[in-house]
Protein backbone atom coordinates (compact mmCIF):
# COMPACT_ATOMS: atom_id res chain seq x y z
CA UNK A 1 0.00 0.00 0.00
CA UNK A 2 1.41 3.50 -1.02
CA UNK A 3 2.64 5.34 2.23
CA UNK A 4 0.58 8.48 1.17
CA UNK A 5 -2.63 6.36 1.02
CA UNK A 6 -1.24 5.28 4.77
CA UNK A 7 -0.76 8.13 6.27
CA UNK A 8 -4.26 9.29 5.15
CA UNK A 9 -5.84 6.51 6.53
CA UNK A 10 -4.17 7.30 9.53
CA UNK A 11 -5.03 10.90 9.56
CA UNK A 12 -8.59 10.09 9.32
CA UNK A 13 -9.23 7.50 12.04
CA UNK A 14 -7.13 9.58 14.44
CA UNK A 15 -9.34 12.76 13.36
CA UNK A 16 -12.56 10.33 14.46
CA UNK A 17 -10.82 9.38 17.68
CA UNK A 18 -10.17 12.95 18.67
CA UNK A 19 -13.40 14.46 17.79
CA UNK A 20 -15.15 11.55 19.75
CA UNK A 21 -13.16 12.26 22.97
CA UNK A 22 -13.93 15.95 22.19
CA UNK A 23 -17.76 15.02 22.22
CA UNK A 24 -17.94 13.03 25.14
CA UNK A 25 -15.61 13.97 27.61
CA UNK A 26 -17.30 15.05 30.34
CA UNK A 27 -14.81 18.22 31.11
CA UNK A 28 -15.01 18.91 27.24
CA UNK A 29 -18.56 18.78 25.05
CA UNK A 30 -19.42 16.22 27.43
CA UNK A 31 -22.39 14.46 25.27
CA UNK A 32 -24.15 11.87 26.85
CA UNK A 33 -26.56 9.10 25.68
CA UNK A 34 -29.41 8.06 27.91
CA UNK A 35 -28.43 11.43 29.73
CA UNK A 36 -31.63 13.78 31.56
CA UNK A 37 -31.35 16.15 28.24
CA UNK A 38 -33.23 14.18 25.77
CA UNK A 39 -31.55 17.18 23.22
CA UNK A 40 -27.83 15.52 24.34
CA UNK A 41 -28.68 12.44 23.99
CA UNK A 42 -30.39 13.35 20.21
CA UNK A 43 -26.51 14.98 19.57
CA UNK A 44 -25.13 12.07 21.27
CA UNK A 45 -26.85 8.94 19.23
CA UNK A 46 -25.93 11.51 15.63
CA UNK A 47 -22.59 11.37 16.06
CA UNK A 48 -22.05 8.24 17.32
CA UNK A 49 -23.63 7.30 13.74
CA UNK A 50 -22.36 9.75 12.28
CA UNK A 51 -18.70 8.66 13.53
CA UNK A 52 -19.63 4.95 12.25
CA UNK A 53 -20.86 6.45 8.65
CA UNK A 54 -17.54 8.15 8.23
CA UNK A 55 -15.24 5.50 9.30
CA UNK A 56 -16.72 2.27 7.53
CA UNK A 57 -17.26 5.03 4.11
CA UNK A 58 -13.61 7.01 4.70
CA UNK A 59 -11.88 3.80 4.98
CA UNK A 60 -13.66 2.04 2.04
CA UNK A 61 -12.59 4.91 -0.38
CA UNK A 62 -9.05 5.41 0.90
CA UNK A 63 -8.43 1.29 1.08
CA UNK A 64 -10.04 0.57 -2.53
CA UNK A 65 -10.45 3.58 -5.06
CA UNK A 66 -8.41 3.80 -7.98
CA UNK A 67 -5.53 6.46 -7.97
CA UNK A 68 -5.75 8.15 -11.48
CA UNK A 69 -2.83 9.50 -12.78
CA UNK A 70 -3.10 12.13 -15.58
CA UNK A 71 -1.77 10.43 -18.45
CA UNK A 72 1.49 12.37 -20.20
CA UNK A 73 1.58 12.36 -23.90
CA UNK A 74 4.26 11.12 -25.14
CA UNK A 75 5.14 14.74 -27.48
CA UNK A 76 5.50 16.11 -23.88
CA UNK A 77 8.30 13.73 -23.02
CA UNK A 78 12.22 15.42 -23.15
CA UNK A 79 13.75 14.07 -20.52
CA UNK A 80 14.25 10.70 -18.43
CA UNK A 81 12.92 12.26 -15.34
CA UNK A 82 9.43 12.62 -17.92
CA UNK A 83 9.52 8.89 -19.52
CA UNK A 84 9.36 7.82 -15.65
CA UNK A 85 6.78 10.09 -15.00
CA UNK A 86 4.75 9.21 -17.85
CA UNK A 87 5.50 5.29 -16.93
CA UNK A 88 4.34 5.98 -13.39
CA UNK A 89 0.81 7.04 -15.21
CA UNK A 90 0.15 4.36 -16.05
CA UNK A 91 1.42 1.59 -13.30
CA UNK A 92 -2.07 1.36 -12.34
CA UNK A 93 -2.83 -0.74 -15.29
CA UNK A 94 -2.26 -4.09 -13.76
CA UNK A 95 -1.54 -5.85 -16.82
CA UNK A 96 1.98 -4.38 -17.18
CA UNK A 97 2.76 -3.38 -14.05
CA UNK A 98 5.86 -5.96 -13.92
CA UNK A 99 6.84 -5.16 -17.51
CA UNK A 100 6.55 -1.52 -16.29
CA UNK A 101 9.34 -2.41 -13.42
CA UNK A 102 11.50 -4.11 -15.89
CA UNK A 103 11.49 -1.00 -18.05
CA UNK A 104 12.70 0.95 -14.66
CA UNK A 105 15.35 -1.49 -13.96
CA UNK A 106 16.28 -1.38 -17.86
CA UNK A 107 16.58 2.83 -17.55
CA UNK A 108 18.70 2.02 -14.30
CA UNK A 109 20.95 0.06 -15.96
CA UNK A 110 21.24 2.07 -19.27
CA UNK A 111 22.37 5.17 -16.72
CA UNK A 112 25.27 2.79 -14.88
CA UNK A 113 26.41 1.31 -18.15
CA UNK A 114 26.86 5.05 -19.73
CA UNK A 115 28.89 5.79 -16.77
CA UNK A 116 30.88 3.53 -16.53
CA UNK A 117 31.94 3.54 -20.18
CA UNK A 118 32.48 7.24 -20.48
CA UNK A 119 34.46 6.61 -17.54
CA UNK A 120 36.89 3.65 -19.22
CA UNK A 121 37.27 5.87 -21.80
CA UNK A 122 38.61 9.11 -20.20
CA UNK A 123 40.97 6.16 -18.86
CA UNK A 124 42.00 5.83 -22.54
CA UNK A 125 41.22 8.96 -24.20
CA UNK A 126 41.30 12.79 -23.28
CA UNK A 127 37.62 14.33 -23.90
CA UNK A 128 38.83 16.11 -27.20
CA UNK A 129 39.94 13.33 -29.30
CA UNK A 130 38.30 12.52 -32.49
CA UNK A 131 37.99 9.08 -31.02
CA UNK A 132 36.07 9.96 -27.97
CA UNK A 133 33.89 12.39 -29.18
CA UNK A 134 32.75 9.73 -31.76
CA UNK A 135 32.03 7.39 -29.26
CA UNK A 136 30.22 9.67 -26.92
CA UNK A 137 28.23 10.33 -30.19
CA UNK A 138 27.65 6.81 -30.70
CA UNK A 139 26.58 6.30 -26.80
CA UNK A 140 24.22 9.05 -27.25
CA UNK A 141 22.76 7.39 -30.55
CA UNK A 142 22.23 4.08 -29.16
CA UNK A 143 20.43 5.57 -26.25
CA UNK A 144 18.11 8.04 -28.56
CA UNK A 145 16.89 4.29 -30.24
CA UNK A 146 16.22 3.09 -26.45
CA UNK A 147 14.00 6.02 -25.87
CA UNK A 148 12.51 5.76 -28.83
CA UNK A 149 11.53 2.38 -27.62
CA UNK A 150 10.09 3.15 -24.62
CA UNK A 151 8.25 6.32 -25.81
CA UNK A 152 6.62 3.43 -28.97
CA UNK A 153 5.99 1.50 -25.81
CA UNK A 154 4.06 4.04 -24.11
CA UNK A 155 1.61 5.16 -26.98
CA UNK A 156 0.25 1.76 -26.31
CA UNK A 157 -0.04 2.06 -22.59
CA UNK A 158 -1.64 5.25 -23.24
CA UNK A 159 -4.09 3.66 -25.95
CA UNK A 160 -4.05 0.27 -24.19
CA UNK A 161 -8.31 0.15 -22.17
CA UNK A 162 -7.66 -2.17 -19.41
CA UNK A 163 -11.50 -2.44 -18.62
CA UNK A 164 -12.55 -3.44 -21.73
CA UNK A 165 -10.05 -6.00 -22.47
CA UNK A 166 -10.83 -7.10 -18.63
CA UNK A 167 -14.75 -7.16 -19.55
CA UNK A 168 -13.38 -8.95 -22.72
CA UNK A 169 -11.96 -11.72 -20.64
CA UNK A 170 -15.71 -12.79 -18.73
CA UNK A 171 -17.80 -11.49 -21.64
CA UNK A 172 -20.88 -14.04 -21.67
CA UNK A 173 -22.92 -11.86 -23.93
CA UNK A 174 -20.76 -10.74 -27.33
CA UNK A 175 -20.72 -13.67 -29.85
CA UNK A 176 -17.17 -15.70 -29.96
CA UNK A 177 -16.45 -14.13 -32.78
CA UNK A 178 -16.63 -10.37 -31.80
CA UNK A 179 -14.88 -12.05 -28.12
CA UNK A 180 -12.05 -13.10 -29.90
CA UNK A 181 -11.80 -10.27 -32.61
CA UNK A 182 -11.39 -7.51 -29.62
CA UNK A 183 -9.31 -10.19 -27.46
CA UNK A 184 -6.88 -10.24 -30.76
CA UNK A 185 -6.13 -6.79 -31.09
CA UNK A 186 -6.15 -6.08 -27.37
CA UNK A 187 -3.42 -8.96 -26.66
CA UNK A 188 -1.30 -7.30 -30.03
CA UNK A 189 -0.97 -4.34 -27.40
CA UNK A 190 0.48 -6.62 -24.67
CA UNK A 191 3.18 -8.58 -26.93
CA UNK A 192 4.03 -5.23 -28.42
CA UNK A 193 5.23 -4.03 -25.23
CA UNK A 194 7.00 -7.21 -24.70
CA UNK A 195 8.87 -6.84 -27.73
CA UNK A 196 10.17 -3.76 -27.19
CA UNK A 197 11.43 -4.37 -24.29
CA UNK A 198 12.90 -7.25 -25.54
CA UNK A 199 14.51 -4.93 -27.81
CA UNK A 200 15.79 -2.69 -25.34
CA UNK A 201 17.27 -5.54 -23.55
CA UNK A 202 19.30 -6.75 -26.50
CA UNK A 203 20.50 -2.70 -26.72
CA UNK A 204 21.96 -3.31 -23.23
CA UNK A 205 23.47 -6.93 -24.05
CA UNK A 206 25.34 -4.89 -26.91
CA UNK A 207 26.68 -2.45 -24.44
CA UNK A 208 27.67 -5.42 -21.81
CA UNK A 209 29.66 -6.52 -24.87
CA UNK A 210 31.09 -3.46 -25.25
CA UNK A 211 31.94 -2.33 -22.14
CA UNK A 212 33.69 -5.85 -21.90
CA UNK A 213 35.71 -5.44 -24.62
CA UNK A 214 36.71 -1.74 -23.65
CA UNK A 215 37.85 -2.58 -19.91
CA UNK A 216 40.24 -5.51 -21.64
CA UNK A 217 42.24 -3.18 -22.96
CA UNK A 218 45.13 -1.37 -21.70
CA UNK A 219 45.45 1.23 -24.49
CA UNK A 220 43.70 1.96 -27.44
CA UNK A 221 45.10 3.78 -30.79
CA UNK A 222 43.18 6.47 -32.82
CA UNK A 223 40.98 4.17 -35.08
CA UNK A 224 41.60 1.05 -33.73
CA UNK A 225 38.02 1.49 -31.29
CA UNK A 226 36.00 1.35 -35.19
CA UNK A 227 37.91 -1.54 -35.45
CA UNK A 228 35.84 -3.47 -32.88
CA UNK A 229 33.43 -6.26 -33.98
CA UNK A 230 30.88 -4.78 -31.30
CA UNK A 231 30.74 -1.30 -32.89
CA UNK A 232 29.68 -2.72 -36.31
CA UNK A 233 26.54 -4.28 -34.91
CA UNK A 234 26.08 -0.81 -32.78
CA UNK A 235 26.52 1.22 -36.14
CA UNK A 236 24.12 -0.60 -37.38
CA UNK A 237 21.33 -0.67 -34.56
CA UNK A 238 21.70 3.06 -34.56
CA UNK A 239 21.28 2.67 -38.31
CA UNK A 240 17.72 1.85 -37.56
CA UNK A 241 16.81 5.02 -35.48
CA UNK A 242 15.02 6.66 -38.72
CA UNK A 243 13.16 3.70 -39.10
CA UNK A 244 12.00 4.29 -35.51
CA UNK A 245 11.09 7.21 -35.86
CA UNK A 246 9.31 6.62 -38.90
CA UNK A 247 6.92 3.71 -37.78
CA UNK A 248 6.40 5.92 -34.76
CA UNK A 249 4.93 8.99 -36.62
CA UNK A 250 2.98 6.36 -38.51
CA UNK A 251 1.53 5.65 -35.10
CA UNK A 252 3.58 2.23 -35.17
CA UNK A 253 6.83 1.84 -33.18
Amino acid sequence: MPNDKIAKIAALNAGLAIGNTILFSPGLIGLQIGGVSALGTAFGVTAIVMSILLFGYGNYKLLFEERKTPLIQTGQIKTTEDFIAALNANSDKRTFQKDIQLIFEQIRRLKKKKETIHEILLQKFSASEMSFQKFENTIKAVEEVFYLNIRSILNRLNAFDEVDYNEVKKSDILTSEILQSKKSILEDYISFVKDAINDNEEILLKLDRLLLEISKLNSLESGELEKMSIMGEIDDLIGQTKFYKEKIEIGGR
